[in-house]
């Protein structure tokens, strides 16, 4: 085979992917129809989740060093650093487990470096897909003519608009948009209108950024967003003629919220949008599709490694599956609050009234942020277990204080074993790493950030087998 896993897509979703299964000891190669990577901001932050997850293999310092341009410019072009539902910027920041603000192509670039040594192919598109019982094969097309890539399994994240899906035979049941946004760095000649909910629309603007969001429109054109155009859209939503001199990183998305039927199809699987679209209400997307990647990556490596069974990967779409749902259910909420009209503007004061409740404000966090998620496992068990781990600082018995981060870095599985449970260190494989502490009680940490167990030795038997074999 040429490779073990071929993943198609070269975005944050894929290059991340593609490290994991590095990481875990496999053969990825990466085919992507872009030439160069792509400069649009079409995404301008990762959530709490994802933060984890790439500080777990230690870029936390990169993602930090990028966070405070990106915070500036987020309050620069939103009015406010806090966190909003459906534009009501109220959210507090959850200084425990905070997110980053980091544009798409900084990301991207971020995530190029962590996964050097991985094959990536540009200008390169699969135009077929042929699965057989022990492999896949993708042809493409490339400058070169077309070429066959071999592999174990195939993993498509090519995104919304990409073809693994549909070659594969994935359903992508959904519903159609409400409202389009389209947006952009604006040079305007003249007055500007104020921002804000007119009974066309939203006029958004802040900074050098404007846009409209208004009721989705047959026959959306492609491509960048033209002075002309932008300027329509202003007059329809607002009422003013005004004068667009200049668009410049223009962007243009609706809320259509569709999700994969399933992740996979045999030897073929989707992460990122590939598997689910959304409106970016909340910016959730990238945390979505990187945690897809996070828990696909090490299950898909010990698979392929021989060392756990074809069935684990069964728990890739058990467990992403309703986190996906979540995610098409929040933003569908915050598109009904985004309508244009005087009923949705009476429901928009009442729900931000209760955003100033403290345990409302914590909800909405939450909500956005995924940390409440969490997993069902097929044995018995109480939180944590199931939920994603924060950071932690760890002593050991000389009192020398590490990061739970420390230890993850190599993608194996961490056993953390308080004193009264040092002899459950002999339970652990070789591919789980045992740290003794003083300062927390007993727990196993899968590769992706999962708390796996807390509990006895029987318990803690039932999940190594489960995750490690």
């Amino acid at each position: 085979m040429d490779a073990d896993v071929v993943v198609v897509g070269a975005g944050p979703v894929g290059l991340f992917l593609a490290a994991e299964l590095r990481l875990g000891g496999i053969r990825p190669v990466v085919v992507e129809r872009l030439e160069q990577p792509a400069a649009e901001r079409k995404a301008r932050g990762i959530g709490v989740l994802a933060t984890e997850a790439l500080t777990r293999r230690g870029l936390g310092p990169q993602l930090a060093a990028a966070h405070e341009e990106g915070m500036r410019d987020f309050a620069r072009d939103h009015g406010s650093s806090l966190g909003h539902f459906a534009n009501i910027h109220k959210i507090l920041p959850d200084e425990d487990r905070p997110r980053t603000h980091i544009w798409q192509p900084e990301l991207e670039r971020l995530l190029a470096d962590h996964a050097v040594g991985v094959p990536v192919h540009r200008a390169h598109r699969v135009s077929a897909i042929e699965s057989e019982v022990d492999g896949v094969t993708a042809i493409v097309d490339t400058p070169q003519g077309e070429q066959r890539f071999s592999a174990a399994y195939l993993v498509g994240c090519d995104g919304g608009r990409g073809k693994v899906r549909s070659l594969a035979g994935f359903g992508f049941p959904g519903t159609p948009p409400l409202l389009r946004t389209i947006a952009g760095q604006v040079r305007f000649e003249g007055p500007v209108p104020p921002a804000g909910r007119y009974p066309g629309g939203t006029f958004l603007h802040g900074g050098s950024m404007a846009g409209v969001t208004e009721s989705a429109r047959d026959g959306e054109p492609g491509g960048p967003v033209t002075p002309a155009e932008l300027a329509a859209a202003i007059r329809r939503v607002t009422g003013e003629d005004v004068v667009v001199a200049q668009v410049r990183d223009s962007r243009r998305f609706a809320d259509q919220a569709r999700q994969a039927d399933d992740y996979r199809r045999g030897r073929v699987l989707l992460a990122g949008d590939a598997a689910h679209v959304h409106s970016p209400s909340g910016g959730q997307g990238l945390n979505l599709g990187l945690l897809d990647a996070a828990n696909l990556g090490w299950k898909l490596a010990a698979v392929v490694r021989g060392e756990m069974p074809e069935t684990l990967l069964d728990s890739y779409f058990r467990e992403r599956g309703p986190a996906g749902a979540a995610v098409l259910r929040n933003t569908r909420a915050q598109s009904a609050l985004l309508a244009p009209g005087p009923h949705v503007d009476a429901l928009r004061e009442i729900v931000g009234e209760l955003m100033d409740l403290p345990q409302a404000n914590r909800y909405f966090s939450d909500l956005l942020s995924g940390v409440r998620e969490r997993y069902e496992f097929p044995y018995p068990a109480e939180e944590p277990v199931g939920l994603h781990s924060p950071e932690k600082s760890l002593v050991d018995d000389d009192g020398r204080i590490t990061r739970l981060s420390d230890h993850t870095r190599t993608g194996r599985g961490v056993l953390v074993l308080d004193p009264e449970s040092r002899d459950l260190a002999a339970l652990a494989p070789k591919r789980v790493e045992v740290v003794p502490v003083t300062n927390t009680e007993s727990f196993l940490l899968r590769p992706d950030g999962v708390i796996a167990w807390t509990g006895g030795e029987a318990e803690l038997k039932g999940a190594l087998d489960t995750w490690f074999g």
